[in-house]
């Protein structure tokens, strides 16, 4: 699926992100303040802040484990984001109890992070074509090592040449 996503889009996905983060936050301090909500657009830009400083990481983490030349590089990456992902939880969490109102923005603002970022990953997607058979689709497939392959005939048939019950 994404292989007519080649890593040139990649830093303008990057700065479309983190742009259009921009103006999304400003709009909610705008609105926040127009609705007497202030604690509610400062989470919401926390959230944002949050997200792109982890959208930024991920790709630091990337070029850090690359580097290490590792034989398998699941390991370190899943660590790592574990690791992202609990301090971003720990501090939502913790700003929530703190105050409710600036606890929910952060909340909302990592999620507009989100739906910012696929938006932007869907657009340069779009813009680099469709893949035209179901052959595009099944060449485009990463295929690990250690994952048991599924062939088409045994979709088609029902069978699964993983094994299990």
């Amino acid at each position: 699926m994404f292989a007519h996503f080649e890593l040139p889009n990649l830093p303008e996905v990057s700065r479309r992100t983190v742009t259009a983060t921009l103006v999304v936050g400003v709009a909610a301090l705008v609105a926040a303040f127009s609705f007497d909500h202030l604690l509610v657009g400062i989470g919401a830009c926390i959230g944002l802040g949050l997200g792109t400083l982890n959208f930024r990481m991920i790709g630091m983490s990337v070029d850090k484990v690359a580097a290490m030349d590792v034989d398998n590089p699941k390991r370190p990456l899943a660590v790592n984001t574990l690791g992202r992902m609990g301090v971003i939880t720990v501090i939502a969490l913790g700003l929530c109890l703190i105050s409710k109102p600036l606890g929910f923005g952060v909340l909302g603002g990592l999620a507009m992070f989100q739906i910012i970022l696929i938006a932007n990953v869907a657009r340069s997607m779009a813009k680099a074509g469709p893949m035209t058979s179901v052959d595009d689709v099944i060449n485009a497939n990463v295929i690990d090592d250690n994952e048991p392959v599924v062939s088409p005939a045994a979709v088609d048939s029902g069978d699964d040449t993983r094994g299990g019950a």
